[in-house]
């Protein structure tokens, strides 16, 4: 059993825009999955169907093999955290400590249980000092890790990030980076994640779904998808630097391997010029 799975998912907004088009997904548990494509995809209205924002104009969303209820809808929002791309509309509290506080408090927690998960959710994301700070008054990059932690507190199952690097300074996407490998390697979550940093889908995510139009137009492991650059210039995606720089060399005959990842590049370069790996 999934624990997303969505079926022939249709979405049409009141101003007849189809957002989506017979959308069929699955998530697996413990995965790292990216969904790219431009702006208009469908990727933040498919987000929305995950934990119930939205209601599917047709078609099903199955989370552990349950359609989403009214009279389930709250437990499917702790198993299903989703973190909006623009934090400013998930941030609300006048403190940090507060604002992450309030979806576990919101769960019924008695109070120890609260700050427990307050203090880890933001040891994790590293704002351990910043709990009495006034969340609006914090970076782009701070104000996503407190919504990021807000999340976390209720302990999910699964993460949905929605752009999570939009907006941030190299410091910042690298923090990210390992917020999210770190919530499938150590916690055992499910991470979804879109992104337009196509070199953040090669070091982070374990399968792609690639999204035109509201529709899905390939699938398939990181090698499978870009050892198809046809398709992502169709749908104005490019190549990461690293197999784009290799594809140029083997192009030229020099015989380099191909890597995705800075370490399967360095790897790769090292190997094809008589380093020792």
């Amino acid at each position: 059993m999934h624990i997303i799975e969505t079926r022939d998912l249709c979405h049409t907004y009141k101003n007849n825009i189809d957002a989506l088009k017979n959308i069929s997904f699955i998530a697996p548990r413990n995965t790292r999955i990216a969904i790219i494509g431009p702006n208009g995809a469908g990727k933040s209205t498919l987000f929305k169907h995950f934990n119930g924002v939205l209601k599917p104009t047709s078609g099903k969303v199955l989370i552990r093999g349950e359609p989403i209820t009214k009279e389930n809808i709250r437990e499917v929002r702790r198993t299903i955290g989703l973190v909006f791309q623009n934090p400013d509309d998930q941030i609300f509290s006048p403190t940090v400590e507060q604002d992450v506080a309030f979806g576990p408090a919101n769960m019924g927690l008695d109070d120890e249980t609260v700050k427990h998960r307050v203090s880890e959710s933001l040891r994790i994301v590293g704002l351990s000092d910043y709990r009495t700070r006034v969340p609006h008054h914090l970076s782009g990059g701070e104000k996503k890790r407190v919504a990021i932690a807000g999340i976390i507190a209720m302990e999910p199952q699964v993460l949905v990030l929605d752009e999570p690097t939009a907006g941030l300074d190299p410091q910042g996407v690298r923090e990210i980076i390992r917020f999210i490998h770190d919530f499938t390697v150590k916690y055992g979550m499910t991470v979804i994640f879109s992104t337009h940093d196509i070199s953040l889908v090669a070091e982070l995510a374990e399968y792609i779904y690639v999204m035109n139009n509201g529709s899905f137009v390939a699938k398939g492991t990181v090698a499978e998808i870009f050892s198809q650059p046809n398709l992502l210039t169709s749908v104005r995606l490019d190549l990461p630097v690293l197999p784009k720089l290799i594809s140029s060399l083997r192009a030229r005959d020099i015989p380099v391997e191909m890597g995705y990842t800075f370490q399967e590049a360095e790897s790769a370069f090292l190997k094809a010029f008589g380093k020792d790996v």
